[in-house]
């Protein structure tokens, strides 16, 4: 099916709730993130609550009646929590089946009993990428970071040679690999194909996250050289092998998600027949709900019934899994709020017209949007959402192939040196014991490259694809 033209979009499109012209909404869309960086950095006041207050400064400032600013506001949270909330939800849910069988553990033990020295920063990036598809950046960095500090004093390696790689694959996954929340959001605000979203971002993720991980770690562990901090350094658990999920079955489990994605996506290219019944099924199980739900319920046979879990615990392991995850919905949520009241006061139409004036390509504007947004507000989910809905208009005439592009070029932008105003940055330099301009070296540096090299890569496809 072809896109529609941006003709066809901004006269399909609803009147904007504000009649103000681009210099009041450029100026409107500066005090809203401003009042969100201030709101966040200076008086620490928790992202869903900054982000409510700067959407109504948003629609203040552009003149819209705040009736209709509340509605737009409440109208895309909705949208947004009812698109990927229950997705959130099982990759907690399937995140926490992982850590608590032991699951994780037996990925991690099985790799690293087979790599050794060198190896051993390519053996990291493959734990985190793969322990990482279905879990939140945040609840990798608590499950992987110990087993990095571990595997650092164990085998006498440089904290940065170790820990540099496993960072790498967990904020790749995060930034550029659907089902996490960032990409889900753009995807639906952008209207783009998520299974040619997760191919398209596997493919970028893995020149990216080589570069980022076990060559950047080099350099990264000669100019900062520490050991792994002893007050850090966890005890396992549980040693009781017998008790732990299979390897094999564990990596099933985990995978199973993007398998089916994936397969989804190639019925989808060889038959492109709606009605064929063939296509039908698999645009059900290939579905991200279906897909990570599947995922959850083959883990109980797979993950909790080895591990010992009995039926009465499972229950309670969802109850806490859950518990976490209201923050990030609210965010996500608020994000969403954000988006659309951008786009109801005709933001994204305004950066349609000035774009269309500029020689800068679609996909450079959606990557420099959303590096300006990450650095403002310290959040590459925030900064993903937000950019989205800006530049969502910009798809109207792409390709399916380019508008997945378009979604990995504001995740790639998101991820753009990441500094005080990030929470992962604090928690990055907390585990490893790192002072701030040691952790600037490192961590900021590391996301730095992460964004370019992605953002790069996806330019350059866009010009062979």
């Amino acid at each position: 099916m072809t896109r529609p033209s941006v003709e066809m979009l901004a006269a399909d499109a609803p009147e904007p709730i504000t009649s103000a012209g681009h210099a009041q909404l450029g100026i409107a869309v500066l005090a809203g993130i401003a009042v969100i960086v201030l709101l966040i950095t200076k008086f620490k006041l928790h992202a869903f609550l900054a982000l409510t207050i700067g959407s109504l400064t948003l629609g203040a400032i552009a003149g819209a009646p705040l009736d209709k600013v509340l509605t737009s506001f409440s109208a895309g949270l909705g949208t947004t929590v009812a698109g990927v909330g229950v997705l959130i939800a099982l990759g907690a849910i399937l995140g926490k089946m992982l850590a608590d069988s032991g699951g994780a553990d037996q990925i991690v033990d099985t790799i690293l009993d087979k790599a050794g020295g060198r190896s051993m920063p390519w053996a990291m990036v493959l734990i985190a990428s793969v322990i990482g598809l279905p879990l939140f950046f945040e609840v990798g960095i608590v499950l992987l970071i110990p087993v990095v500090l571990m595997v650092a004093k164990r085998g006498n390696y440089s904290l940065m040679r170790i820990g540099i790689p496993a960072l790498a694959g967990l904020s790749v996954m995060h930034g550029l690999v659907p089902p996490h929340p960032g990409p889900l959001v753009a995807i639906d605000a952008v209207g783009a194909d998520l299974g040619i979203t997760l191919a398209l971002g596997v493919l970028v993720a893995i020149p990216t996250v080589i570069i980022a991980g076990p060559v950047f770690s080099k350099y990264a562990a000669r100019w900062v050289d520490v050991p792994a901090p002893e007050k850090m350094i966890p005890q396992r658990a549980s040693e009781e092998l017998d008790k732990r999920p299979g390897f094999g079955a564990t990596l099933f489990t985990v995978l199973l998600p993007v398998l089916l994605m994936l397969a989804k996506a190639l019925v989808d290219i060889v038959i492109d027949d709606p009605e064929n019944l063939v296509q039908r099924v698999f645009d059900v199980i290939g579905a991200p709900m279906i897909a990570l739900l599947a995922s959850v319920l083959v883990g109980i046979f797979t993950l909790l019934r080895p591990a010992g879990f009995s039926k009465e615990r499972i229950s309670p392991l969802v109850e806490k899994s859950l518990m976490p995850i209201a923050g990030i919905l609210l965010i996500v949520g608020a994000g969403g709020g954000f988006k659309q009241t951008l786009i109801d006061t005709g933001v994204g139409r305004m950066v349609l017209d000035i774009s269309q004036d500029w020689a800068i390509p679609a996909l450079l504007l959606a990557w420099l949007i959303a590096v300006v947004i990450r650095l403002a507000t310290g959040s590459a989910t925030v900064a993903t959402v937000s950019a989205a809905g800006l530049v969502a208009p910009l798809a109207a005439d792409m390709s399916s192939t380019h508008a997945a592009l378009l979604v990995l070029a504001i995740g790639a932008g998101s991820l753009f040196f990441s500094h005080v105003n990030d929470a992962g940055f604090w928690m990055v330099k907390e585990y490893f014991g790192l002072s701030v301009g040691q952790n600037i070296k490192t961590w900021s540096v590391m996301e730095t490259i992460i964004s370019v090299v992605a953002g790069g890569i996806v330019l350059l496809l866009s010009l062979v694809i």
